[in-house]
């Protein structure tokens, strides 16, 4: 009667554990992808900010034209 016990036992501290593992995983795949989107969001702000100093450049040296 004891072993049956104890195996369910561990079958629940392995079931929580693995739902624990799971949750963990979700969280860190959550936090990659918010800080996969923040990488692009302040390459786009670069991009346009390297644009608009070629553009006064050019407006300044008059290649603009």
């Amino acid at each position: 009667m004891a072993d049956n016990k104890q195996s369910f036992q561990a079958g629940q501290a392995a079931g929580r554990a693995e739902e624990k593992g799971n949750v963990l995983m979700d969280k860190v795949k959550d936090a990659a992808t918010a800080a996969g989107a923040s990488a692009q969001t302040a390459g786009q702000k670069i991009t346009e900010a390297a644009g608009g100093a070629v553009n006064l450049v050019k407006e300044k040296t008059g290649m603009n034209k």
